[in-house]
């Protein structure tokens, strides 16, 4: 049977992609000579079944595919959303690659594949630009009177379009929205674009992007509220709550940003330490925790293809080592804590049990086997693991958070099939006690000490406040963050945090576990973070400015004195 497939314009350059099978097809169709049928949207739409297809596609294509690739070229770093978090991560300072040999490292070393000439600069714009299409289409073919059964696939592409566009704009801006409403985020592009106005469609100041994603989860928040969702792969009331949240956040709305992330947690409960450290479950399924996550699964490319190495997996969990495959475990070396970071977590704070302790390399075999049964139902693979990695610092702050799916220490094809977490209701317990702290300090105060006991029964309030960077930050906004950078390690928050706080990063101290030669320390925002669009779209889009290429500093830095 022939292959009958949409094709659809996913960015301005005209990258095309085959999103799905659908039953009948227009004769005005495309016929290529190995006889597929490509089709318009338009035509696409009119397949029975299809507008669901195409709603269910905007968060099926989260993750599991090789999205820029093709599956002739499976780059380990392409696999969809969770990538990025790993990739934003490593651009500050509490993420440490084992060595300059991984995947990531142009992100942590910015190298000059970063810059707009290179196809690494493409990598974000070909992801984003694709998803947000997937939502245009949907919401273009609702129209402005959509029937009743397709209202709560538009909230789901108002709620997605507008979580794409919060990610481009924090990652393409200069400066957060809160620094400079006028700094350029990136171009619109909505249903109502043409091509026409693809070429010609230049960049929005913060202050109009965030306007923007406003108006699309105000449509979603209507949208959605009476949607029962299935499962937490799909953005339902609570999800759009949690955006409404982040949004108000950025933009410094705090009344609004406290009403929106209190009015999330409903329904939702704080991980228990139990959750928090479970050998099998860990951070891999979704829980009471979760309000949004994508999930890797057994027929997904990125795990039947290239030894399951090209997938979240592959780089966050260090429990695998019997296959012999993933970066984590075998290759590459498992990623570390900053040392510092570890360092000011204090030992009754039962999250500082997702990172081996630097006194495990002090111990012989049997010592470190017997220890390392404290962290994993897997010692003898992980001292595996850990000795390949660095056999003069095996153990110290190697992360153990994200556990392998079941449990599974053997197959990678079944450990790596795990969900990942894309919200939290963490992060609205947060997002309320800073958004009420910027209100009233002891409000702010009482709600993150209530938080962070739930972490650590014996925390004191105040110890946190380490201040470098921005002297503008009080010591409340300091203590919020530290919670954020322990709690959300490895999540994707890093580097939005840091623009948001105007934060500069420090790599270079006594003791840092830093790869020597990129041990830089900045008192400012470090202008890497702000990326580059790839020269392809800035040479089809003529209104588009870009951003400057990202410069790395020649040497590290003098040791910075805590």
């Amino acid at each position: 049977m022939k292959k009958i497939f949409t094709s659809i314009l996913v960015t301005a350059c005209g990258l095309m992609l085959a999103v799905g099978c659908i039953k009948e097809v227009s004769p005005s169709a495309l016929t290529d000579s190995d006889g597929n049928i490509y089709v318009s949207v338009d035509q696409a739409m009119e397949a029975p079944g299809s507008y669901d297809n195409f709603v269910d596609a905007i968060t099926n294509s989260l993750c599991g595919s090789f999205t820029f690739g093709g599956n002739e070229q499976t780059y380990p770093w392409d696999y969809g959303y969770p990538s990025f978090f790993i990739a934003r991560d490593h651009m500050g300072q509490d993420i440490v690659i084992n060595a300059k040999n991984d995947w990531y490292e142009s992100w942590y070393v910015i190298g000059s594949s970063l810059v707009p000439t290179n196809g690494y600069s493409q990598i974000p714009w070909v992801y984003y630009t694709s998803w947000i299409k997937s939502c245009n289409d949907v919401i273009g073919a609702a129209g402005s009177d959509p029937k009743p059964e397709q209202v709560v696939g538009l909230g789901i592409a108002h709620a997605m379009r507008a979580m794409f566009y919060m990610d481009m704009a924090r990652m393409y801006a200069p400066k957060s929205y809160l620094q400079d409403k006028d700094a350029l985020t990136v171009p619109i592009v909505d249903e109502k674009t043409t091509s026409e106005n693809a070429v010609n469609n230049p960049r929005v100041s913060n202050e109009k992007m965030w306007a923007f994603i406003m108006e699309d989860l105000d449509k979603a928040e209507v949208e959605l509220k009476d949607y029962a969702r299935a499962d937490v792969y799909t953005p339902d009331l609570s999800v759009v709550k949690g955006l409404k949240a982040r949004a108000h956040l950025e933009m410094g709305n705090w009344e609004k940003a406290e009403e929106y992330a209190k009015a999330a947690q409903e329904g939702y409960t704080l991980l228990t330490e139990a959750q928090y450290l479970d050998k099998k479950n860990g951070f891999n399924s979704p829980n009471a925790s979760w309000m949004f996550g994508c999930t890797f699964k057994s027929d997904d490319k990125n795990i039947q293809l290239n030894d399951a190495d090209s997938c979240w997996g592959s780089w966050m969990i260090i429990e695998v080592s019997a296959s012999e495959c993933g970066y984590s475990c075998n290759y590459a070396g498992p990623k570390r804590i900053d040392a510092h970071l570890f360092s000011t977590i204090p030992a009754t704070d039962f999250r500082k049990k997702c990172f081996l302790s630097p006194d495990l390399d002090a111990l012989d075999e049997a010592g470190a086997l017997a220890a390392l049964a404290d962290y994993t139902d897997d010692p003898t693979g992980v001292y595996k693991t850990c000795k390949v990695a660095d056999p003069l610092s095996k153990f110290a702050c190697v992360g153990i958070k994200f556990r392998p799916k079941d449990g599974e220490h053997t197959d990678q094809y079944k450990a790596f099939c795990v969900a990942v977490p894309m919200m939290r209701v963490e992060e609205m317990y947060l997002i309320e006690a800073e958004a009420a702290g910027m209100q009233d300090a002891t409000r702010g105060e009482n709600l993150l000490t209530a938080f962070a006991k739930t972490r650590d029964a014996s925390y004191v309030y105040g110890n946190h406040n380490e201040q470098y960077g921005n002297s503008s930050n009080t010591a409340f906004q300091n203590e919020v963050w530290w919670q954020r950078r322990v709690e959300f390690w490895g999540e994707g928050f890093a580097t939005f945090d840091i623009k948001r706080f105007g934060k500069g990063i420090i790599r270079n101290y006594a003791g840092s576990n830093h790869i020597e030669n990129y041990r830089w320390n900045t008192t400012e925002v470090p202008n890497w973070m702000t990326w580059c669009f790839h020269i392809s779209e800035a040479n089809y889009n003529k209104a588009l400015v870009n951003n400057p290429s990202p410069t790395a500093p020649e040497a590290d830095s003098e040791p910075y004195v805590w």
